[in-house]
């Protein structure tokens, strides 16, 4: 019998959820002050719970990559590189 693929990849469970936990849910309520200690942990109001994009550039780095990569030192650097090799 084979093994799930979910199952092999080394951290496949750390992907993102739709879920959260009951302990998740109050944490981010307490952050966006929505509950406090005395309420009820019964009818928690729903929370949204959006993907973060942690991995992505800025656009603002973006620019300054580019703009890095078209001076004419870093142009000079390439093509001595490119030489070498």
């Amino acid at each position: 019998m084979s093994i799930d693929r979910s199952l092999k990849i080394k951290g496949a469970l750390s992907r993102h959820r739709n879920v959260l936990t009951r302990a998740e849910r109050l944490k981010q309520l307490k952050d966006e002050e929505r509950w406090s200690e005395g309420d009820s942990l019964l009818g928690l109001p729903k929370v949204a719970h959006r993907k973060s994009h942690t991995g992505r550039k800025s656009i603002k780095e973006e620019g300054d990559a580019a703009e890095t990569a078209a001076t004419p030192e870093a142009t000079a650097q390439k093509t001595e590189a490119g030489k070498e090799s």
